[in-house]
């Protein structure tokens, strides 16, 4: 059987009527309380006209039938019960960067087609300014904030909007109908990624049987499994992140409670440790180094560790060994879970570490589904292979990118009868079965006829202790064709470490991976989600050249 998301969680709330579905600044919103607001928010829309256009039979893997709402909000109840509400209308949403600007925002509202936008407040001028571009956008729906900012012109408030309307029925509510996470842009232009909903809640929810390891046979079987215990979980990232949205649905859909941070619009570690704390939550949502540095920084400084943390889980960035170390001494033993995958893939493994197991970094159990193919997609390469190849993942895919054929064409392949999505992602298959990511091929530098993987470099580079942050990229270079520079951000303020960083690379990663030069800056810009900005930094590189 397959299934539609706005569905399971509704099976959830009927069979876990007394669950705790969200907890934002000590409010709490029971599950069905929950699923009430979604469903009425679904009516609103459908009597607004917002929904499904043309069904999945009718249309190719890049095509849409839906009705696309951009949710431009932070993270907030809103956010996730527009997600719902969206699904429980059979229109789809879609992420929106709240640090974009005016060009990127046009860019990413004409591309996705959106008919409706739900947008926070403080965000309401950075839309109006684009508004007259903008003619297929037919609803915009406001969420007040601390900003005061007015009611942008022919808008609508969210509670005004679903104001007298009854709950959705949700029976026509379809697997077909489509998830769309827009990726983030940081190498190129942002695609939208398209699930069909019963593929989404496998591939990149888990959501499987996990007594008899396979997946459910009724919305019945679900709601049975999500009675059987409850756990806390929080998401530390934006919502506008594709971990944290993943993390957030899977929580509701096994019938858990999300906890929300207290800071809606960035990520604030000292506050997130205090929410942890105080809403006593078990399992903590982080995105690689850039999230758990500051963490680590924020708990020595404040002495705080939330006593019932027990795991803390990565995923979208790496997360180096060192680091695991740290944060399994720092909250007293918690497991660290580090998985791997994509907006393209779902999640493709995951690398679990207790205070048994020394951490280590890059290395992944693979998940039913993944594999890496040769180098010319025509073959998946063997355990043991020297080759390297390219992380991939059959089964449960999304259908393609979002009006763009040639691109679906290339990154979701046949390979002897199977299809594959292979985002892009460089890997060996190792003899014991685990994966060893190697990391984007779009950063990787070719320089002096060799490929160094940037991802690897970065993770040497940041085990030097004056080390507090780095981005590694290629630059134009006459010797080399292109070399590695590495962007720091240090630890205080420290002079003429540049020899001395590029020497202890070689304790790590073969000499000729090395930067050529490191470059010093106050602060590494990621985006809101940790991944590093590889624009930002191939920019500041070349604006750093001598010859």
């Amino acid at each position: 059987m397959e299934f539609n998301l706005a569905r399971v969680i509704a099976e959830v709330a009927d069979a876990c009527p007394e669950r705790i579905a969200l907890v934002h600044r000590g409010t709490e919103i029971l599950f069905p309380d929950f699923v009430e607001r979604y469903r009425r928010l679904g009516s609103a829309l459908s009597a607004a006209g917002i929904g499904c256009q043309k069904e999945r039979s009718e249309l190719a893997g890049h095509e849409s039938g839906q009705d696309h709402i951009a949710l431009y909000l932070n993270n907030e109840f809103e956010y996730l019960e527009s997600m719902l509400g969206g699904w429980a209308a059979r229109a789809a949403t879609f992420n929106v960067n709240h640090r974009y600007m005016a060009d990127e925002l046009l860019y990413l509202l004409t591309d996705s087609e959106a008919k409706a936008v739900i947008v926070n407040s403080a965000y309401a001028p950075n839309l109006a300014e684009i508004l007259p571009q903008l003619p297929n956008i037919k609803l915009i729906i406001q969420v007040p904030d601390t900003s005061n900012n007015e009611l942008l012109e022919g808008a609508i408030y969210y509670n005004d909007f679903i104001q007298g309307h009854d709950a959705r029925d949700l029976d026509d509510c379809s697997p077909d109908d489509l998830y769309v996470l827009y990726t983030g842009g940081t190498t190129g232009m942002p695609k939208g990624v398209l699930w069909r909903n019963a593929d989404f809640f496998v591939g990149a929810l888990g959501g499987l049987n996990r007594k008899e390891n396979c997946e459910y046979e009724s919305y019945a079987e679900v709601a049975e499994a999500a009675g059987r215990g409850t756990l806390r979980w929080m998401t530390s990232a934006p919502f506008m992140h594709g971990a944290a949205q993943w993390i957030a649905l899977q929580a509701l859909s096994m019938g858990h409670t999300v906890v929300l941070p207290d800071v809606t619009d960035r990520y604030d570690a000292a506050s997130v440790l205090q929410v942890c704390d105080r809403e006593d939550v078990e399992f903590l949502q982080i995105v690689g180094d850039a999230f758990a540095r500051p963490l680590l920084d924020a708990s020595k400084s404040g002495q705080l560790v939330p006593r019932s943390l027990r795991s803390i889980i990565s995923g979208g960035a790496v997360l180096n060994s060192e680091l695991k170390e740290e944060l399994k001494q720092q909250f007293g033993g918690v497991t660290i879970r580090d998985s791997i995958g994509s907006s393209e893939t779902g999640v493709q493994g995951s690398n679990v570490s207790t205070n048994e197991q020394t951490a280590s970094t890059g290395d992944f159990v693979p998940a039913s589904g993944s594999a890496v193919v040769n180098a010319t997609m025509d073959a998946v390469v063997e355990a043991g292979s020297e080759e390297i190849g390219w992380f991939a993942m059959s089964g449960r895919v999304p259908l393609g990118y979002l009006n763009d054929a040639e691109k679906t064409q290339r990154t979701f392949p046949v390979i002897n009868g199977v299809r594959f999505s292979v985002p892009g992602d460089r890997a060996r298959l190792l003899a014991d079965d685990r994966i060893e990511v190697l990391g984007r091929d779009s950063v990787t530098i070719n320089s002096g006829g060799e490929k160094i993987f940037a991802e690897e470099v970065e993770t040497a580079v940041k085990t030097h202790p004056a080390v507090y942050d780095a981005v590694v990229c290629g630059r134009p270079s006459a010797r080399w064709g292109n070399e590695v520079v590495a962007i720091v951000q240090l630890v205080g303020q420290q002079e003429d470490l540049e020899s001395e960083i590029i020497e202890h690379c070689a304790n790590h990663i073969a000499r000729y991976k090395r930067p050529k030069s490191i470059i010093e800056v106050d602060e590494i810009k990621r985006s809101p989600a940790g991944k590093p900005d590889y624009r930002w930094a191939q920019a500041i590189a070349q604006e750093s050249r001598t010859d």
